[in-house]
């Protein structure tokens, strides 16, 4: 056991938050940026480091400031066919863009190269994008003791830097699910970001694409954005007095209304990709915590022909024989407790 070491808080010399964009991106703190594979967060982000690159007002704001160098990591799309045309299209200065080459030797939240590419860039802005593609090979993301660590030295970094670190992150599809619990794994990543936004259309057939703020613990939650995408460009249009949790209202109302118990096995279904057991009490915990009773868990459970083992004292449930695994932290939905 370590020796015991106290602060006194009168020694402590208190410091105004910085802002790399207030009250959305704080400075030396981690955020999330959340939504739905095609909702258009790709566009923004170039927006994003388009803005800070040339040192354009940033979308809300009218006074120019000084350009910052940006570091894009992404695990989805190939930097020359992709990435570049659309930093391109968006009129970025690529001369202040960087990317950590990870080809031969994949990047993790717990990489060295995070904090030395920062301070070799001087970046005021780095995006890991998706975050589940940099927990690490072996970090279960709906386990909070094994998330925690990795993102306990990523807020290190943000915080010895300066720099503030935006993970983007995909959203679970339990409809009527709060905004502040939409994202995938456990809710230690959502409660490790110091601000959470999420990006979607109102509809499919919406032309708007709204920013709204989801979490932000150092300042008011600032206002809903709009912006209209054309030309592969993403633009900035007004603000919107919709929150959070209404536009994702308004998105998760089809024409057909799944029930409770459709929404409970296609959930069910893709988690059991990813996982050969789960805890019996995560999985009542979970839904119960979204409204939906044991009694239609249980009759998901039933169709879907999932078993029971007991290990130890606890009860888990396995994983039924038609469903095939797949890679791990994919096509995950259930928030571990």
């Amino acid at each position: 056991m370590g020796e015991l070491k106290l602060i006194k808080l009168a020694d402590i010399q208190a410091r105004n938050v910085e802002w790399l964009w207030e009250p959305y991106l704080p400075k030396g703190k981690v955020s999330i940026l959340r939504g739905h594979p095609g909702e258009g967060k790709s566009m923004f982000i170039m927006a994003l480091i388009s803005a800070l690159s040339t040192g354009d007002p940033l979308f809300n704001e009218e006074d120019r400031r000084e350009p910052v160098a940006c570091v894009y990591q992404s695990a989805e799309d190939a930097l020359d066919d992709t990435i570049k045309p659309r930093l391109d299209a968006a009129f970025a200065d690529c001369e202040r863009v960087f990317a950590i080459d990870e080809r031969n030797d994949p990047l993790s939240f717990t990489d060295s190269r995070i904090e030395q590419a920062i301070r070799d860039t001087s970046a005021g802005l780095m995006i890991l994008d998706p975050l589940q593609a940099y927990l690490g090979a072996n970090v279960d993301m709906y386990r909070a003791n094994e998330v925690r660590p990795v993102l306990t030295g990523l807020v290190d970094v943000s915080a010895r830097t300066g720099c503030a670190i935006l993970l983007v992150e995909h959203m679970n599809k339990m409809k009527g699910a709060s905004a502040i619990t939409k994202g995938l794994g456990s809710m230690d990543i959502t409660g490790a970001a110091r601000s959470v936004l999420l990006l979607g259309r109102a509809n499919d057939h919406s032309p708007e694409v709204y920013l709204a703020h989801v979490k932000s613990n150092l300042a008011p939650r600032g206002q809903t954005l709009v912006f209209i995408t054309e030309d592969n460009r993403m633009y900035f249009v007004g603000a919107s007095d919709i929150s959070a949790n209404q536009l994702l209202d308004c998105a998760d109302a089809p024409e057909y209304r799944e029930t409770k118990s459709d929404q409970v096995e296609a959930s069910l279904l893709e988690y059991f990709m990813d996982s050969e057991e789960i805890p019996c009490q995560q999985i009542y915990d979970f839904y119960g915590g979204n409204g939906i009773s044991k009694r239609t868990v249980d009759g998901a459970k039933k169709k879907l022909g999932i078993r029971s083992v007991k290990r130890g004292d606890a009860w888990y449930w396995v994983r039924p024989d038609s469903i095939p695994p797949q890679r791990k932290n994919e096509g995950c939905n259930l928030v571990s407790t």
